[in-house]
């Protein structure tokens, strides 16, 4: 268990120290491997291009968070990709931070939303399994979570659900679209 007296430094990504790369491409395999087993690093290196938003939350020289964007929409929306919490470090304000970071950054060059899409491949909502082409709108409404799915985090940071796409990761496996205004609307 880590000490929770072990300060965390949120900072942009130092995209060119190698050590703090090969920890992200680890991280990908660790906490995603049905997605990233065996693609951790060139997953990194897509997430680390120049053109994205990368902050790490580092711990007594360790990454242990990893949060990045990409630019859509010119450069007024940005979709949030991915949020990475290493496991023994989560439930400490760490993955909080990291967007908070990221909101920030966004705001500055300009961006108006961040949106993301929060999977759920594995029956953690009540939408798994359900045909979402029928009665959409009622059933994310509805929305009940079963598992500890992630789309109540992103709720607590201020995000709303404004879509689904059903069958995205097959048969009843939907992605659920959230989105986040961070900058104010000008008068």
């Amino acid at each position: 268990m880590p000490s929770k007296t072990a300060e965390i430094i949120i900072t942009p990504f130092p995209r060119e120290n190698e050590r703090l790369r090969a920890e992200l491409a680890r991280m990908f395999e660790t906490v995603f491997p049905h997605t990233y087993l065996g693609q951790g690093e060139s997953e990194a290196d897509e997430c680390l291009a120049a053109d994205r938003i990368a902050v790490a939350a580092v711990a007594a020289g360790r990454l242990v968070g990893f949060v990045g964007a990409i630019p859509q929409y010119g450069s007024t929306g940005w979709e949030l990709h991915p949020i990475i919490v290493d496991k023994e470090w989560r439930s400490q304000g760490v993955g909080t931070r990291l967007i908070r970071a990221l909101e920030a950054e966004v705001a500055a060059r300009g961006g108006i939303t961040v949106y993301l899409g929060s999977d759920d491949e594995f029956g953690t909502t009540s939408l798994f399994g359900a045909d979402l082409y029928d009665g959409t709108f009622e059933r994310i409404a509805g929305i009940r979570n079963l598992k500890r799915h992630p789309y109540e985090f992103y709720q607590k940071m201020g995000y709303a659900i404004v879509g689904v796409i059903p069958d995205a990761n097959g048969f009843g496996k939907p992605d659920i679209w959230m989105a986040k205004r961070v900058r104010e609307k000008p008068e």
